[in-house]
């Protein structure tokens, strides 16, 4: 299915469960964090059904970079192989770190999304990034090691 066909599902699915439970609600100001953890329990359940998961548009403007080396220095790795590392990456630490960076979800709001303590949705983010910086590390490697050069004739 297109990534925007499964996104307009998510959105309908999440704004249905919103329609039947959103009564519900005790505290207004939580309807965004409401609306996150539903759609990401929605996103979960297709993902099981499709043993698939989220396909992630890495912006280093808006992201950053991984490399400690010179913040000035372009990253030497492009969205798919972001994409690849995160797929590599175990679904514990893929989802705090998607929610954290690309959702821009505030740590207290995943808490609630995966139902975790702050302090471990906190401890999952450090050790993503660590696992991300591995694997990118790998990957760049590897990618860098298959690259043939022909002398100039």
């Amino acid at each position: 299915m297109p990534a925007e066909a499964t996104a307009q599902d998510l959105v309908q699915q999440t704004f249905l469960q919103w329609a039947k439970k959103g009564h519900t609600l005790r505290e207004t100001s939580k309807v965004k964090t409401w609306l996150f953890t539903t759609i990401y329990r929605e996103w979960l359940a297709m993902a099981r059904k499709e043993k698939k998961h989220e396909e992630v548009e890495f912006e280093p403007d808006l992201h950053g970079t991984t490399q400690d080396d010179d913040p000035g220095e372009e990253p030497s790795f492009d969205a798919l192989m972001l994409n690849s590392a995160l797929e590599q990456l175990d679904a514990a630490y893929r989802a705090p770190l998607v929610l954290f960076y690309l959702k821009e979800l505030s740590s207290r709001d995943i808490a609630e999304t995966l139902e975790l303590p702050i302090g471990t949705v906190m401890s999952r983010l450090s050790r993503a990034k660590d696992k991300l910086r591995e694997i990118l590390r790998r990957l760049e490697e590897s990618a860098s090691s298959n690259i043939i050069t022909f002398p100039a004739s």
